[in-house]
């Protein structure tokens, strides 16, 4: 960029921000539950955390609270329609990347 963006404003007289946020995610609604157990089984096998850990001991189970919804999933299509690409990573694999490149960016040794 060689300099600042062009200010523009949209229809609604609303400025136009000078990017955009793209959700990423593999467009496939997942179980919240499934989702903080595969989490705790790739910590383990990434060494973030150890084999022993007693996940149970900090698990605390609520209602649902404000904002929560019964079910999420990533809308890719604005990733889709800008740049032709559509996420398919699945949820395990995508998992244990992350606790792959959390131990190493923070240098945890197990």
């Amino acid at each position: 960029m060689r300099c600042a963006p062009e200010k523009k404003n949209g229809e609604d007289g609303l400025p136009i921000p000078p990017y955009r946020i793209y959700n990423i995610g593999n467009n496939h609604p997942e179980n919240l539950l499934d989702f903080v157990t595969i989490l705790q089984e790739e910590l383990i096998r990434a060494g973030v955390l150890p084999a022993d850990y007693d996940f149970e001991a900090h698990k605390k189970l609520v209602p649902m609270q404000a904002g929560d919804v019964p079910v999420t999933y990533a809308d890719t299509s604005a990733l889709e329609r800008d740049f032709g690409f559509k996420p398919s990573t699945d949820l395990r694999t995508g998992l244990r990347r992350f606790a792959e490149w959390y131990k190493d960016f923070y240098k945890i040794k197990r």
